[in-house]
């Protein structure tokens, strides 16, 4: 639902209580103001205005995330023109804490939100797949303000990463096997046991940038 301009929607099917206090949305609300320009949509081009994304080397990522309408729990595939208010606190809930009382089945889902929104922004063709060609270029992008680095080398790591994704994910293929990409299955394998709860977060309060995903 569109949101007037000093008003917001309610959350309470995004950030059950006591998630996200009525003060945080209040501030969430302030920058989302801010970045709009006081309009009732944000577009992709109101990002420009923040402080050092500039600087990110998958910057064109993080932006379309927020647009992705795979993250924003839309039916429909490709990217939103513009997003309200509501789909910004979407996007935003995907990097909310952990909160202590949450048990097991609720921090399994808390995680794989978390995951599934790290793996569209390596699935950039929507294919549920993320595929060699996919892979090398969130590296090289990663990679893009080394001046020591070439572009070859960071292929060399991609393609060793896809390999090692695939030996993780089926085994021991055939020689005529080909891995033809990583599923959403394989990502959450290929994830286990790293710490991502904590290590994906964002500082978008301060708008010194929008995320850093790990």
């Amino acid at each position: 639902l569109p949101c007037a301009q000093g008003a917001h929607p309610p959350v309470t099917s995004l950030f059950p209580p006591p998630t996200v206090t009525s003060e945080q949305i209040e501030h969430l609300h302030r920058r989302f103001k801010q970045l709009s320009q006081d309009q009732l949509t944000i577009r992709k081009e109101n990002f420009d205005s923040i402080p050092d994304l500039e600087f990110n080397p998958i910057r064109g990522k993080i932006v379309h995330a927020f647009f992705d309408k795979r993250n924003l729990r839309q039916e429909s595939d490709g990217l939103a023109d513009e997003i309200n208010f509501e789909d910004f606190l979407t996007i935003m809930s995907y990097f909310r804490p952990i909160e202590m009382n949450m048990d097991e089945e609720q921090l399994d889902r808390f995680r794989k939100e978390k995951l599934k929104f790290l793996f569209h922004m390596y699935d950039s063709d929507h294919d549920g797949k993320i595929t060699l060609q996919e892979y090398r270029n969130v590296v090289e992008e990663l990679l893009s303000g080394n001046p020591h680095l070439e572009k070859e080398s960071a292929r060399s790591i991609a393609d060793g990463a896809m390999m090692e994704a695939a030996s993780i994910c089926v085994g021991q293929m055939g020689p005529d096997q080909v891995y033809e990409g990583i599923t959403f299955e394989d990502f959450l394998k290929m994830w286990q046991g790293i710490d991502i709860e904590t290590k994906m977060h964002v500082r978008f309060l301060n708008m010194e940038t929008i995320a850093h995903c790990y």
